[in-house]
């Protein structure tokens, strides 16, 4: 058998156990799961600059370690002077080994690198189980070279999980490792 991430590894032997105590699942396949986790960027002033576009398809790439694509405008917006069909962001979508080991480098390095860092908010669920994160700043990722680049701007995480309700899936993001912020 070949290599298997630490934080998969762990979600099937002490996660998944957790969960089946704590809501009283009866059946394995009951018990929720991350789904995929994806990570976008929107770069509005690629509208004057289509090289901006490049940087940030080139940095998300670089942080998830897979290929991330250029997102095109849905319609025109006269007073942002766009156009239907410019690329004004930037996204990747993680799933299976590289969604885990994204989730671990997230937790492990990037967020204790965030200044003055006490957790992160709850209040990103949107009522079907899924949670969405912002981070302010690129350069909180170590895989970042922060000579290289040209402006520090954000991005926005979405955690798709299998989970009904928000409270099973923010058992399920504590229980991968996740810091909520204690209330």
């Amino acid at each position: 058998m070949g290599y298997v991430p630490r934080l998969k590894q762990e979600y099937k032997e002490r996660v998944m156990k957790a969960l089946q105590d704590e809501f009283g699942y009866k059946n394995v396949m009951q018990v929720p799961k991350l789904e995929k986790i994806v990570v976008s960027k929107g770069v509005g002033a690629a509208v004057a600059d289509k090289k901006l576009i490049d940087h940030a398809v080139e940095e998300l790439t670089t942080i998830t370690g897979q290929k991330a694509i250029a997102r095109l405008s849905k319609k025109d917006v006269a007073s942002f002077k766009l156009r239907k069909g410019m690329p004004i962001g930037a996204m990747v979508t993680l799933r299976g080994e590289r969604m885990y080991e994204f989730l671990d480098r997230l937790i492990t390095s990037a967020l204790p690198r965030v200044r003055d860092f006490q957790g992160i908010k709850a209040t990103g669920f949107d009522g079907r189980g899924n949670y969405n994160l912002g981070v302010t700043e690129q350069i909180i990722f170590p895989e970042i070279n922060i000579d290289k680049i040209n402006r520090i701007s954000g991005m926005d995480i979405t955690f798709v999980t299998s989970a009904g309700t928000d409270k099973e899936a923010k058992s399920l993001l504590t229980e991968m490792g996740l810091p909520f912020k204690k209330n």
